[in-house]
């Protein structure tokens, strides 16, 4: 059954770090938009008045290809090297989505505010 819903991550670089961070928020955008068929909408934007500031939004058909989408190489890769180069990752849910989804989520160590 499909439940779609969206997700807003928002993101802020250390200073210095933004162009290592453009590398594998492509990496990782390339990856996940030839592998996740699941996923409806993913775009990736910088804030026009913070440089350090970043916002994905993703919009997902199920909750299963949320799952999918935290467990894809690509983005296990991504959010370790993340780790490294930024100071805050938050993640915003927006619509209904499974316990099983929630617990992956959280798995990442990253604030959620599920809505």
């Amino acid at each position: 059954m499909t439940n779609p819903f969206i997700l807003i991550a928002r993101i802020r670089v250390k200073e210095g770090k933004v162009q290592e961070y453009l590398k594998i928020a492509k990496e990782a955008d390339d990856a996940v938009k030839s592998s996740e068929p699941d996923m409806l909408i993913h775009t990736f934007d910088q804030d026009p008045t913070d440089p350090l500031e970043f916002t994905w939004s993703e919009v997902y058909r199920t909750s299963e290809a949320m799952v999918h989408h935290i467990n894809n190489p690509a983005v296990v890769a991504y959010v370790e090297k993340h780790q490294e180069i930024a100071d805050k990752f938050e993640i915003e849910v927006y619509g209904n989505i499974t316990d099983e989804t929630i617990k992956a989520i959280q798995a990442l160590k990253c604030p959620l505010q599920a809505l």
